[in-house]
């Protein structure tokens, strides 16, 4: 069956903001169209495909089954197009864009190498890094806003339909500031209630891991808790006050090496789960992402081995 030559590159920028934005009223705008012209749009693609892609509620709309479908299509379609047109104007020999989701367990070391090692082998490689929750990153993912997301996500549900690729396993550890009042004596466990704990977002996956050291442990959490994923104001909240953070290791290796986090030894680490490398199978890799992925690989493998930037 041959495509219908009426669906044209409108339609499909036209369908996925909409996707994108879950409102015909904010595509309009990202799009600088009026909204009679979006919906007129909207109807044109609906009644070429003859199903109808959204359902429309007073919160805005959402993707229908059928919508859902065309999606994985129309994706990979306009980012290849836009590929082919970023190629011819900038060069086989430009380094092109690389569009990354980091996750924050991650953001602290593993990325800024990562940006070190590509920034040297590319003179003009452009890295767009976004941060965020793996619901929202993988996401972006699906519609094409990022090339890649970074991170521990695979208990997530949004990956579903993704490629997800096994980078290293990481684990989970108690860390506190220099001279912290825990850190003159042996460790006695129960005294940890005392004082105010920071944690991952309660419902995500790094927060489930966080709760099962807890609980081998034994350990009573503290009532006073900061809930958080960014590693920036965790950090900061630590190092002014006595609070103990139960965090990934690569967030704090840097702090524990130069003396500014101490760990509290529970005779155990909880493992924190895979760290890994999530992609949309449908959309096409430009050289400057596989060039990407494959530094990742490197990284992953160093990591495995205990070897760390």
């Amino acid at each position: 069956m041959n495509i219908d030559t009426r669906i044209k590159y409108r339609h499909l920028v036209c369908f996925l903001e909409m996707a994108r934005q879950g409102s015909l009223a904010r595509a309009a705008d990202v799009l600088a169209v009026s909204q009679p012209a979006m919906s007129k749009t909207l109807k044109e693609l609906e009644a070429l495909l003859t199903v109808s892609l959204f359902v429309r509620s007073k919160s805005g709309i959402s993707l229908t089954e059928a919508g859902v479908a065309f999606l994985r299509y129309a994706t990979p379609s306009v980012q290849a197009l836009r590929e082919g047109v970023n190629a011819l104007r900038g060069g086989e020999y430009a380094g092109g864009t690389v569009r990354l989701g980091v996750l924050s367990t991650v953001e602290s070391v593993l990325i800024p190498e990562l940006v070190r090692r590509l920034h040297r082998q590319h003179s003009s490689l452009v890295v767009s890094v976004v941060t965020g929750p793996s619901a929202y990153l993988l996401s972006q993912l699906r519609v094409g806003d990022v090339d890649l997301v970074v991170g521990r996500m695979t208990d997530s549900p949004e990956i579903q339909g993704m490629n997800f690729e096994h980078l290293y396993s990481e684990c989970m550890t108690l860390v506190v500031r220099a001279g912290h009042p825990l850190t003159l004596q042996p460790l006695d466990r129960s005294l940890l209630e005392h004082y105010p704990l920071v944690v991952p977002l309660a419902n995500t996956t790094i927060r489930a891991y966080a709760d099962s050291l807890f609980v081998q442990c034994g350990i009573n959490p503290s009532r006073q808790r900061l809930e958080t994923l960014s590693v920036t104001l965790s950090r900061r909240y630590v190092l002014c006050n006595d609070a103990v953070w139960i965090a990934p290791l690569d967030a704090v290796r840097m702090d524990l090496a130069s003396g500014e986090f101490h760990e509290l030894d529970l005779g155990q680490r909880e493992p924190g789960g895979s760290i890994g490398i999530c992609r949309n199978a449908h959309v096409p890799v430009s050289l400057a992402v596989q060039g990407c992925i494959e530094v990742l690989r490197e990284l992953g493998q160093a990591y495995a081995k205990g070897v760390y930037p």
